[in-house]
């Protein structure tokens, strides 16, 4: 499915950082993407299963979540993280900061697939020391 994501600040993900990025509470709250309830339907999409996002940069496997503002059909809300990272495009133009609104991307469901932890996302995109 065709969406539009867009990323920001949540106040779980600010407060997870607070027990570190290794943590398995920021984990669980910034590995994930909120989903309008009737695409989820569409994409047959159960709550906290594995969904994967693509954009020309990337792809990321996150957890599905409910979103619990909309409607919004054909946008997807991820918190700032690494998996959020991995997909949007890493050059600034110019601001010293990339674009986290409005990029095109699908998502489609992926439930025998793991969510990465951060480790794991570092060792794949770097390799291990």
């Amino acid at each position: 499915m065709k969406v539009t994501l867009l990323t920001g600040r949540t106040i779980d993900q600010g407060t997870a950082k607070e027990h570190g990025k290794l943590s398995t509470a920021y984990f669980e709250n910034v590995a994930v993407c909120e989903i309008d309830p009737d695409d989820m339907k569409t994409l047959q999409v159960k709550e906290n299963s594995t969904v994967r996002v693509t954009t020309e940069h990337g792809k990321v496997n996150v957890r599905g979540r409910t979103s619990k503002r909309g409607p919004h059909p054909g946008i997807i809300y991820m918190p700032y993280g690494i998996w959020t990272n991995i997909i949007v495009d890493p050059q600034t133009h110019g601001t010293g900061m990339p674009s986290f609104k409005g990029i095109k991307a699908q998502i489609e469901s992926a439930p025998t697939e793991n969510v990465l932890t951060l480790q794991e996302l570092l060792e794949n995109l770097f390799g291990r020391d």
